[in-house]
């Protein structure tokens, strides 16, 4: 969309100034579809005022872990006419929160279980939170069960 410079919107560099992020990232957004820049007629590109929050969004959710495809995903439930009201920012919390909390509980399994063991000094694999008597956590699959998941074994 070509538009005249003005109308309230932000040049690329205002938008990197405003969000932290490097001019090029903001490009690669802007080319991937995940904001909408809109262009002048010489070619610069302009962004609305809310392209600052989705941009931040995608800052924040790529730190968390999530890959641009899941922030694609969230992201279309915005709408790029208009300014996103705050349901439209409650619907993508609530998107993200599910996985949010895992990963939290992931998190917490491993500082607790890695506190009990280097936090108690005992040395001994039969008291080791993180000890596995006969394997019993292969039977749930493979990998580090017993910080992935809630409970493997009893």
């Amino acid at each position: 969309m070509s538009i005249s410079p003005g109308k309230g919107l932000l040049s690329i560099g205002e938008v990197a100034s405003r969000t932290g992020l490097a001019v090029s990232a903001i490009r690669y957004y802007d080319d991937e579809g995940l904001v909408s820049a809109r262009r002048t007629p010489g070619g610069r590109r302009m962004f609305i005022r809310s392209d600052i929050r989705r941009l931040s969004f995608i800052l924040i959710a790529q730190r968390m872990g999530f890959s641009l495809e899941e922030i694609r995903a969230q992201l279309k439930q915005l709408p790029l006419e208009r300014t996103p009201t705050k349901r439209d920012w409650e619907k993508i919390s609530r998107g993200f929160r599910a996985r949010l909390d895992a990963r939290i509980g992931m998190l917490e399994r491993l500082r607790d279980r890695l506190d009990g063991c280097i936090g108690c000094g005992c040395l001994s694999l039969e008291a080791c939170k993180l000890y596995n008597p006969d394997d019993r956590a292969r039977e749930t699959g493979t990998g580090p069960r017993l910080v992935v998941q809630k409970s493997v074994i009893g």
